[in-house]
């Protein structure tokens, strides 16, 4: 009798698991179809430039050692090195895209063929096509080519608004020049900002990507094109399970303006912004972190002629609630034009509406750089640990500021625990501009035990810190 027991036992365990194991299969989503419709819709692309030679680059006749004046390849060697031109030499890259539209229209990424002297598009059924370039955006790292051909394979293009973090997404490319490799993961986080990407809000994603996947697709379980593969995040050079996406949607808005015009206008405010941290939300008397605070409004910029202060936070702009300091820069980016919004700006203990026509963004050569410069007459404040000196107004004209004082020396204490570094410039401390040394000493001396706002620039960027003032 117990013999029968442990057999039935057994039989139901072996039931319960493998109906287990068949219930997990089915979970598991099922790529296949997805590929065979799609994948004809992804191109390898491969580019030529034609890289300038270095002088040290050159090899010469002296590079041969121990080839005597009077051997009969003397002549012959040194006619060959010196007298041959290697000016320039070929250099190939690799990537991928896909054809969003039947008549040849193909995007990839501006990395991908930037300075390229010939583009070639090959399709899976071995076809190749010279691309010509409609346009490219290096903001958006969007480019955009065409190929005279019809009726190609296309994708369909979907939405990244409604993205979820944890649904499954699929890629399509060439990683290391290995066409059409299929590789899946999910979504790991929406808009992250990246360093010198900040019109991007990334989409981050584990699925496996490595060089040559950069422009080609990003699927969902759809079939839907929701984003185009860009970066990966590495310490080796290869992929370590971090990976980010153009959103489509912001694919759309750069495609549509390469096509009419070959370029990309982007809206401009004109302030340099930064996160609000939780001590800089307390410093601000703030109940919880949220905001953009603007650490610096450029000079004849929109955010200027509507009088947007330093100290501002953005707590929403253009009806968008703005959480991160990240959120801010795509939705200015995106916002036509010559269009009037209104923004909501915390302003100490107040919240007021602004409203501020949208300029456009200039050129990157043409936005505001400092570089910071030496001062002296130095006083020392014991209370903070730290000595400053006086900024001279040719020293002032030359940083584009208008007060400040300069940091000679920190020790250890609350302004080195602040994160306060010799060199950097004083501008604002409890929300008061700093005319000049004494100015700040005064100020120093009216502060009880707490925490405020500091503004410092280093190395040409405006910050804001969180400085703990102790007991006097």
């Amino acid at each position: 009798m117990r013999y029968y027991l442990y057999k039935y036992i057994l039989v139901i365990g072996l039931s319960v698991g493998f109906l287990s194991t068949q219930l997990s299969a089915q979970q598991l989503p099922d790529f296949t179809k997805l590929v065979e419709k799609y994948s004809p819709a992804v191109v390898n692309i491969s580019t030529t430039v034609k890289k300038r030679v270095t002088k040290k680059e050159k090899r010469s006749f002296k590079d041969i050692p121990g080839l005597p004046k009077e051997s009969p390849f003397h002549d012959f060697f040194r006619h060959f090195f010196d007298e041959q031109s290697f000016d320039e030499r070929p250099a190939t890259s690799l990537g991928s895209g896909f054809i969003i539209s039947s008549d040849g229209y193909i995007v990839t990424n501006n990395h991908v063929i930037d300075a390229a002297n010939q583009i070639i598009v090959r399709l899976t059924d071995r076809r190749e096509f010279v691309a010509e370039l409609v346009g490219s955006d290096k903001r958006s790292d969007i480019a955009l080519l065409k190929v005279d051909a019809t009726d190609l394979p296309t994708v369909k293009l979907g939405t990244s608004s409604t993205l979820k973090v944890g649904e499954w997404v699929l890629a399509i490319g060439s990683p290391f020049g290995f066409e059409h490799s299929v590789t899946a993961g999910i979504i790991s986080a929406k808009g992250r900002s990246l360093p010198n990407d900040t019109y991007v809000p990334f989409i981050q994603t584990d699925v496996a990507i490595n060089p040559g996947n950069s422009g080609g697709p990003l699927f969902n379980l759809e079939g839907m094109v929701i984003g185009v593969n860009a970066q990966i995040y590495s310490r080796t050079g290869g992929f370590m399970g971090v990976s980010f996406a153009i959103p489509v949607d912001v694919m759309n808005i750069v495609v549509k303006q390469l096509k009419d015009s070959g370029k990309v206008s982007r809206g401009w405010l004109g302030v340099l912004i930064q996160d609000v941290t939780y001590e800089l939300a307390e410093s601000f008397d703030m109940a919880k972190p949220q905001g953009a605070l603007i650490a610096k409004v450029l000079s004849d910029s929109p955010a200027a002629t509507a009088k947007f202060k330093v100290g501002d936070i953005i707590i929403t702009f253009d009806g968008k609630h703005i959480e991160h300091s990240a959120d801010l820069p795509p939705i200015v980016g995106n916002t036509k034009v010559g269009s009037t919004v209104e923004a909501i700006v915390r302003r100490q203990d107040r919240h007021l509406k602004i409203y501020v026509t949208i300029g456009n963004l200039p050129s990157e050569d043409n936005i505001e750089l400092t570089t910071t410069l030496q001062g002296n007459q130095s006083i020392i404040s014991h209370r903070l640990a730290l000595s400053v000196v006086e900024l001279d107004e040719e020293k002032q004209d030359a940083l584009d500021i208008s007060e400040g004082i300069l940091v000679e020396r920190v020790s250890e204490g609350p302004a080195r625990d602040a994160g306060i570094r010799k060199n950097d410039i004083i501008l604002m401390m409890d929300n008061i501009t700093i005319k000049d040394v004494r100015h700040f000493k005064e100020i120093i001396s009216q502060l009880n035990a707490t925490t405020v706002p500091i503004l410092i620039q280093r190395g040409g960027s405006p910050l804001f810190l969180a400085l703990k003032i102790p007991s006097k």
